[in-house]
Order: structure tokens, then C-alpha cells, then sequence
């Protein structure tokens, strides 16, 4: 039987005996097998979970204490740094070479929490009072729900795993059914590192089947979910009855802008991977461009050029520069977002189709597309397609240029390229977006907190704030000298 069920520190089979087939979107070979866990499986995590977190099994390590542990976790990854990133480039399709930074990325999550979780975090206030000690303390948040995306499969766990174990709260990993690999190998890392059981749980299976009761569960305290609004809404929803807390990045579309001051050679280049990485499949990707109209021809012409010359291939195509979409009913979704804009009147100047390479017969690899004349009002501009499609609106003032940037129901990311710093920080700071780069787009640095406005999400994850979405916050006043308070007569005779 597929023992790939991690509850209260045992691997198990699912308890109907389910399975899992893991398909490539490269080819649509089976790389894995996996355990499809049950409605009873899932209530046993919770079980495991609460239960240990209640025992203080956990809650009474220093903070000092799990951090250490949150470190050795960060080099046993290293350790198996080069097959974590095999599993993970078999499920998502990217190229290894991809999946290699990735785990890097995520090692450096993990060794970032564990720095930041040995600090001191409890301070005293002054309250002008002589004979009171005030004192703010935090406190593990209890059990979390841990529910991760298909495109990023560790990092983001790890972004909520790392702060989950340096905080003391107990939890369930639930990654996508789409990309269970990565997720598995972490949790063996986990257990070998010695936490304790009950602590770290792992289900797997779809979101319809075991998704309900890690967002409704009365027992659960936190959900910290990656994904789609749609989906969000729901959890929003579901949480609302037991007033959780919520945790939730919802994706953008994401605007990247260019003023004709700009380096517009690296202007350009950086254009094409934010759109193009990955397939597109980045919930920061920029493919909202927005450019200056007097350089726009020069801007797009040679946009669409590199766009042509971007190589797909599977993970082991060392020529490769991009790969497939996730699955076949992705890239009929790309598909069909891209039949809508052309209908609402953008001009397709490349791509827009499945490839019909046949080395690509049997994956779902989607053309680098790039739609231009796009107004604020398409589907196509306010609209995620989560592939590789650009889409190219026009400004002609800065005032214009923001006012498209923040014309979106979403605010995670976005950029700016000009030669003139003050206009740049001008735009910068009045985009609402949860991160904006300057004269770059893409990078980030787990230092740095990351999240968004508007319907991108709630909270944040990483830097500092990344570790409190995991505390409570106590305040404890002590009256060193106790006294009466006098505040209402008493004109018997007091106690003792």
C-alpha cells in the first residue's frame, strides 16, 4: 500500500486505501503514486494536531529551541537539495534548473525564520507606574491549517511551514494534489529533524474532498492559504463561522510599467521574463504592460521578437528556456482567455495557441503570447490567465501611467523603469501593490515581507510579519504592590 499520509508522526495509507496518480505536464507520465487521503484521515490530522498542541509538547520549547530545529530542517534540505528539485521538476514540469533555485529559495527561508526566531520578541512598556511591571509576550496562534499552491509547491509551504514551527504552533500541510512531491520529502526532513509528533501533519488529496474541514474545523485557529480568489472567497467564507484567522495570497495582475526615460534594453529584457517565466504560472508575473506610447512600437516589436525565440521544453531539455502549463484543463483555460480578448477587440501579434511542436504532442505547452491595443475594460487586463500571455496597454503622463497601474481589483506586485529617480519613487509609492520594484522586476528576498492589496490576499508572509501571523500578542500586567482600588464606597467592615 502507498504509505504518503503523515499523522501524528506515523506514515500511513489513506484509511480507504485510495490512491493518487501524479502526472507530467510534459509528457503525462505517471512520476508518482500518492495516498488520497479521506474525510476520516483528515479529522485524525486535526485530531494529532490539537491534540499536541494542547499537551504543550511544542508550546514549551524557547523560541530559541525551535529555532534550532527550524535550522536543522534548513540543512537537511540542503542536504537532499538535488532530489527534493528531481520531484519537484517531475510534478510541476519546469526545468530543473528551476526547480534548483527554488529549493535554494527555500533553504533560505528556512534559515531566515530560524535567525529571526531566536531574537528577542517580548518587551516591557511603561505604563508611569512604579509598582507595575507591563510586559507584551507572544505566544504560539494554536493549529494551522497549511494549504499550498501547484506552481511553487515548497516555497510557498515553506513560507508558512518555517514561521509555523519558529512560532510553536501545531499544523497540517495540505499541498496541491497537482504537485505532492516536494511536500512529502519536506515532511520526511521534519520528522528527522525530531519534531515532535503531532506537530507536523500531511494530507493530501483535492481540495474537494479534504479541503472542507481544514478551513471549517472549530479546532483549527489559522489558515494560511496560496491560491486563487475564487477559492479564497470560499475559505473567507467557511472561516468566518469560527472567526479564524486568515492568511490568504490571491494572486494579481500585476502592472509593469515603462516611461521612455527609461534603460530600455533592460527594460525590455526584464518584460519578457516577467511575463514568460515559468510559462507564466507566477502569481507576480508582470504581464500587465504598460508603456509610454511615444516608445511603444519599439517596445513591443522587439518584445514580440524575443517572445519567438523563447525555447519550450521539458525538464530534462537543456536548451529549454520555458516550460508547460500544469494541466490539459489550464491550458484550455489559457486558451480560452485568450479567444475572449481577441473578441473584445486586443490585436494578437504572436502566439495565443497550444504549441504544435511535436516534441510538444504530449504536454500542455501554450505559445508565449502577447495581446496588444488592450483597454483597461477587457477581461483580459482586469482578469488572471495565469500563462504565458502579455497583455499592452498605453499612457502618454505619469498621472495616466498610475491611474492604469492601480485600475485592478488586485494589488500584489508590479513595476516601474524610468531614468528619473523622483519620478520613479512618485509611482512607486502611489501604486497599490503589496511590492514594487524599480528598474527591476521579479526578485525578493525572504527578509523582505510579501503580500497584497486590495483582493491579492490578507496579511503577509516573510520578513518579520511572516513569523507574527503565526503569535498571539498577551499582555500581562503584574501589580507588584497590591492594593485596593477604592473606587466604590464601602462602608462595612473589608475582608481579609
Amino acid at each position: 500500500m502507498v504509505a504518503t499520509l503523515f499523522i501524528d508522526g506515523v506514515w500511513k495509507a489513506a484509511s480507504d486505501g485510495a490512491v493518487h496518480d501524479v502526472f507530467s505536464p510534459h509528457d503525462q507520465r505517471v512520476v508518482a503514486q500518492v495516498s488520497q487521503a479521506s474525510q476520516s484521515d483528515v479529522l485524525d490530522a486535526i485530531d494529532a494536531a490539537r491534540t499536541s498542541f494542547d499537551s504543550g509538547a511544542f508550546t514549551s520549547w524557547s523560541f530559541k529551541e525551535r529555532s534550532a530545529l527550524v535550522a536543522k530542517i534548513a540543512d537537511l534540505i540542503e542536504r537532499d537539495s538535488e532530489s527534493i528539485a528531481q520531484k519537484e521538476s517531475a510534478d510541476t514540469g519546469k526545468r530543473i534548473v528551476e526547480a534548483q533555485y527554488d529549493v535554494a529559495d527555500v533553504v533560505a527561508t528556512f534559515r531566515h525564520f530560524a535567525a529571526l526566531g531566536a531574537k528577542e520578541h517580548d518587551r516591557r512598556v511603561d505604563v508611569g507606574l512604579e509598582n507595575v511591571t507591563s510586559r507584551i509576550v507572544h505566544e504560539p496562534l494554536g493549529v494551522a491549517s497549511l494549504i499550498g499552491p501547484w506552481n511553487y509547491p515548497l516555497l510557498q509551504i515553506a513560507w508558512k511551514v518555517a514561521p509555523a514551527l519558529v512560532a510553536g504552533c501545531s499544523f497540517i500541510v495540505k499541498p496541491s494534489e497537482l504537485t505532492p512531491q516536494s511536500a512529502i520529502a519536506l515532511m520526511g526532513l521534519i520528522e528527522e529533524a525530531g519534531t515532535p509528533k503531532g506537530v507536523a501533519n500531511l494530507i493530501l488529496g483535492p481540495g474537494s474532498v479534504v479541503g472542507n474541514s481544514l478551513i471549517s474545523d472549530p479546532r483549527i485557529d489559522l489558515v494560511s492559504f496560496t491560491g486563487g480568489l475564487t477559492t479564497g472567497r470560499t475559505i473567507m467564507h467557511a472561516a468566518a463561522q469560527t472567526i479564524k484567522k486568515l492568511a490568504l495570497e490571491l494572486g494579481g495582475k500585476n502592472p509593469h510599467i515603462i516611461f521612455a526615460d527609461a534603460n530600455l534594453d533592460a527594460a525590455i529584457d526584464n518584460s519578457v521574463t516577467a511575463a514568460f517565466l515559468h510559462s507564466g504560472q507566477v502569481c507576480s508575473a508582470g504581464t500587465r504592460l504598460i508603456v509610454e506610447k511615444s516608445i511603444h512600437g519599439q517596445v513591443v516589436d522587439e518584445i514580440v521578437r524575443r517572445a519567438g525565440q523563447i525555447k519550450l521544453g521539458g525538464p530534462d531539455d537543456l536548451l529549454a528556456e520555458s516550460g508547460p502549463l500544469i494541466s490539459q484543463a489550464h491550458l484550455e483555460g489559457v486558451t480560452s482567455y485568450v479567444n475572449k480578448a481577441i473578441a473584445e477587440g486586443a490585436n494578437l501579434l504572436i502566439g495565443g495557441t497550444r504549441s504544435t511542436d511535436p516534441a510538444h504532442a504530449n504536454g500542455w505547452y501554450f505559445l508565449p503570447t502577447v495581446l496588444d491595443d488592450c483597454l483597461g475594460s477587457m477581461h483580459c487586463v482586469q482578469e488572471e490567465s495565469f500563462g504565458p500571455v502579455m497583455t499592452v496597454e498605453v499612457f502618454e503622463t505619469e498621472a495616466q501611467a498610475i491611474s492604469i497601474g492601480n485600475d485592478t481589483n488586485f494589488g500584489l506586485s508590479g513595476g516601474v523603469w524610468s531614468g528619473d529617480s523622483a519620478k520613479a519613487e512618485r509611482v512607486a509609492k502611489a501604486l497599490r501593490h503589496g511590492t514594487i520594484w524599480v528598474n527591476d522586476f521579479g526578485p525578493y528576498r525572504p527578509q523582505a515581507e510579501w503580500g497584497g492589496y486590495k483582493q491579492s490576499g490578507i496579511g503577509r508572509e516573510l520578513g518579520e510579519h511572516g513569523l507574527g501571523e503565526y503569535l498571539e500578542i498577551k499582555h500581562i500586567w503584574t501589580n507588584n504592590v497590591p492594593s485596593r482600588s477604592g473606587w466604590f464606597s464601602d462602608p462595612g467592615h473589608g475582608g481579609a
